[in-house]
């Protein structure tokens, strides 16, 4: 299996990391939890083990909870030194399907991991993207908040649909240019600044609560909270 392991301290992670590798695996590392959220959602991964806590202003609850609102199902296993019933609760609820509380035996690890794998996906790939009330239908091309339908053009679409695959995260001027413009160069235009005004008219217009946030001096971020 391809695992993402998010995980802080530099000698556990390498003391899993070595031994999910030996063990036939392919093993990719971050060690905050902005970085683990950015692979997470931008890449394709069999299981992902994740700490509880961890720094970066991400943690990793934040974590699976916005995986989740995406229809990310990737299985999940928690490592925490959080070990009270309440905490593994919490975890679990947040949408992690397994919790190991540190100190642990690595055979335990490599047990629940290889348990998880043998989980039947009955799944299909996801096909919606959601944030609060706002859903993108990619199959459709639609979009639709609080199921009234929102008419956005080929070029909004891509936008708002890598705003939400990196929902609660900042997503960069350079990025939206890089992935959405298909620029690798900056044209010193305010291309972005206009698109995003545009549909920021269109998604939160006559709503209660906006959705896309200007980040001063660093970009734009799709989110449900103010």
């Amino acid at each position: 299996m391809r695992i993402l392991l998010v995980e802080d301290d530099a000698e556990v992670a390498r003391f899993v990391k070595k031994g999910l590798q030996e063990a036939g695996h392919t093993v990719e590392h971050a060690g905050n939890g902005r970085d683990g959220l950015f692979l997470a959602a931008s890449e394709q991964f069999d299981m992902l083990v994740l700490d509880r806590m961890l720094p970066g202003g991400v943690d990793g609850v934040r974590i699976v909870e916005t995986l989740r609102g995406q229809g990310n199902r990737t299985p999940v296993l928690f490592l925490s030194a959080l070990g009270a019933v309440d905490e593994r609760v919490k975890g679990l609820k947040a949408g992690g399907d397994d919790y190991l509380v540190k100190p642990f035996a690595f055979a335990e690890l490599l047990a629940r991991v290889e348990a998880l794998s043998r989980r039947p996906t009955v799944d299909a790939p996801a096909t919606k993207l959601r944030v609060a009330d706002l859903e993108l239908d990619l199959l459709s091309r639609t979009v639709t908040r609080s199921g009234r339908k929102i008419d956005v053009q080929p070029r909004e679409f891509r936008l708002l649909e890598h705003l939400m695959r990196h929902a609660g995260q900042v997503v960069t001027r350079t990025m939206l240019l890089e992935k959405v413009w298909d620029y690798h160069f900056d044209p010193q235009t305010n291309v972005i600044d206009v698109h995003v005004s545009r549909l920021r008219q269109k998604l939160d217009k006559g709503f209660d609560k906006p959705l896309i946030h200007t980040v001063r001096n660093a970009g734009y971020m799709i989110r449900a909270e103010p």
